[in-house]
């Protein structure tokens, strides 16, 4: 009986392994010579908010938001279609990036857009990381013609209200340059 199960066991391995890709070819591990950008965030009134960085991975994007200076709480953080970010209201940036036409939210049976981050946590310290890999989301796409943009609104995302999950306004913005 005993060899029976680790018989299933090891075939069950056998079987999970299978499904694998080889080491550097699992979604989200660093392409070598892949291409990144950065954004340096800005409140309106210019004060430093923090970075965000894109990076070609395989299977996609990972994005990462490291902020500060901004309110303790829970945040709504999107990448927006133009790499503009004009104060007060950093409008400019337009939508969320959503080459696919999805709809808004993780929690979005028709979504999410590419754009579309976890909320982002700020501490009582004023800091807060956020990141994550974008399935199948292309570096060209985002640092086309007009650019793009990542922007910290000043409520949290409800994950699910098409077009911007309720996140209120936008209250930091950065334009992606590829470095």
């Amino acid at each position: 009986m005993r060899a029976a199960i680790n018989g299933s066991v090891a075939v069950l391995l056998i079987i999970g392994l299978a499904g694998c890709d080889t080491v550097g070819k699992q979604m989200g591990t660093p392409i070598p010579a892949g291409r990144s950008a950065v954004a340096l965030l800005k409140t309106a009134d210019g004060k430093d908010a923090g970075r965000a960085t894109v990076r070609e991975v395989e299977g996609g994007l990972r994005v990462t938001v490291d902020a500060i200076g901004i309110a303790p709480g829970e945040h709504g953080a999107h990448i927006h279609t133009v790499g503009r970010c004009d104060a007060p209201d950093f409008m400019t940036s337009a939508g969320h990036w959503n080459p696919a036409g999805a709809k808004h939210g993780a929690l979005n049976a028709m979504g999410p857009h590419a754009g579309d981050l976890p909320n982002l946590v700020i501490g009582k310290d004023r800091r807060g990381t956020v990141g994550g890999v974008v399935p199948g989301a292309n570096f060209d796409s985002l640092i086309d013609a007009d650019g793009s943009a990542m922007v910290v609104h000043d409520k949290a995302d409800d994950m699910m209200t098409d077009p911007t999950g309720n996140a209120g306004g936008r209250i930091a913005c950065g334009v992606f340059t590829a470095s």
